[in-house]
């Protein structure tokens, strides 16, 4: 019974681990995709707005992001965007989040890998099929949910993560929010459901192909 159970453990942290592993990665890719603002800024001539050309606002984007990616730049300073102190402190809570993004990914990660090698080695990737059947249908629903009415499901996101309204720019003050449409951020939303849903199916395929591998047709009658 006791090695059962540590059999079952095994599989559930290795199983959870995948998934964080898949989501993480997801999450990384989109939140460094920069050809995705630069191409909403475009279309949406956003740098007109705040009479800006479109390299210098591709430039305020970029430090903007070198913030949020990076620990050791303690503060954000945006060369045509005063932020109010509010503004700051939301975009430090962003950055604490995506500093927990890479942190969980280095762990599942690692644990992800170690499971796969396992389940490989042991021919235990039938394990994976109904795990990731299910999971496939989680994002799906997201998406479902974020393009019928995406202004309520940003909120829930916003009341869901952080604690305060610092989130809740005043274009007076924090003028950078009329360059960082709603619109942006859906199609953000929609690029990591999307890799989400990739990864998932990946593994799923993967799984099943290798559990049940097709038998090779003989030739002849």
């Amino acid at each position: 019974m006791g090695d059962q159970l540590k059999k079952r453990m095994l599989h559930f942290f290795g199983i959870t681990s995948l998934i964080l592993a898949i989501l993480t990665l997801s999450i990384t890719f989109t939140i460094n995709f920069i050809p995705l603002y630069e191409w909403t800024a475009e279309s949406l001539d956003l740098a007109n707005r705040v009479g800006l050309s479109q390299d210098r606002l591709m430039q305020n984007y970029e430090k903007l992001i070198g913030y949020l990616n990076k620990p050791w730049v303690g503060t954000l300073n945006l060369p045509d965007f005063p932020s109010s102190e509010s503004g700051l402190f939301h975009f430090y809570e962003v950055k604490r989040l995506f500093l927990l993004n890479y942190a969980i990914l280095g762990i599942s990660g690692i644990g992800a890998f170690v499971y796969l090698t396992y389940v490989q080695k042991t021919k235990q990737q039938w394990k994976l099929i109904q795990p990731f059947r299910i999971a496939i249908g989680v994002p799906f629903v997201a998406l479902f949910f974020l393009t019928v009415n995406f202004n309520r499901f940003f909120i829930l996101f916003h009341e869901l993560f952080f604690n305060n309204d610092d989130w809740i720019f005043n274009a007076a003050t924090d003028p950078i929010i009329l360059v960082l449409p709603e619109q942006f951020f859906l199609y953000t939303f929609i690029l990591a459901f999307g890799l989400l849903i990739a990864g998932f199916l990946g593994v799923y395929f993967w799984a099943k192909r290798s559990a049940f591998p097709q038998k090779k047709k003989s030739g002849g009658a």
